[in-house]
């Protein structure tokens, strides 16, 4: 009798199975999850494939992709079968990926919604595990100049200064700008430091002629706007 497939290394498998080959010969789109990540990782174990450790993997995170590039190099080297030398491949396949998805965005996108927002800034900052603070700074036809990152802080808070925005401001030459920053917590209700932020920057901007128009917080998937919520 024949052993089962799932007991033989990758090296044993039918070409067209083997991720490698199989990417060769149908290309990337027909390869899973699991299978690309096996790429990435190389190899397995005597009883474990590169497959079946990808597919371990990801069912812990849900088989969602973001929630995986949560993971810090600690988090991944406590699955068996990854070291530190895979984790570091894994980190910065993921990290890869959302530099792509940055990239791939116009030079100088028009915001027309909240969505925009999102859409620009939710590959930067949806799945980071800390909060980060980012200005988009706009032009007088709301087409983005420039999106910076302002301050970085830890898993619940982190220390804004709107000198440092409204001065980059004026460098740009940026008649508007909007706020955003991530809760780590995947909640988007806004806090009352996150509103009192937000009124403190709306009434610093009118000073200088600089419209505060909106201020977004993403958290995974989902976003609140103040503008939409009518809390501006």
């Amino acid at each position: 009798m024949y052993p089962e497939r799932e007991n033989l290394s990758i090296k044993h498998w039918s070409e067209n199975d083997r991720p490698r080959e199989k990417l060769a010969i149908k290309g990337k789109a027909a390869l899973s999850d699991a299978e690309l990540l096996a790429i990435v990782i190389g190899s397995g174990s005597r009883n474990e494939s590169a497959v079946d450790l990808s597919k371990r993997i990801l069912a812990k995170v849900g088989n969602n992709l973001n929630e995986l590039g949560k993971l810090s190099l600690e988090q991944l080297m406590q699955f068996k079968g990854i070291g530190e030398a895979k984790a570091i491949s894994i980190a910065a396949a993921v990290e890869l990926g959302r530099r792509r998805q940055i990239t791939e965005l116009p030079t100088k996108p028009k915001i027309s919604s909240s969505r925009d927002v999102f859409a620009l800034l939710h590959p930067l900052m949806g799945d980071l595990p800390h909060e980060e603070f980012w200005v988009i700074f706009l032009n007088n036809a709301n087409k983005v100049i420039r999106q910076e990152q302002l301050s970085k802080g830890g898993l619940h808070a982190t220390v804004v200064d709107a000198r440092l925005a409204f001065r980059r401001a004026l460098e740009l030459g940026a008649s508007a700008v909007i706020l955003a920053h991530n809760h780590p917590s995947a909640s988007a209700t806004p806090s009352d430091a996150d509103k009192n932020l937000t009124q403190k920057f709306k009434q610093a901007g009118e000073h200088i002629d600089i419209k505060v128009l909106d201020h977004i917080i993403i958290a995974g998937n989902t976003y609140c706007s103040f503008s939409d919520e009518g809390i501006m």
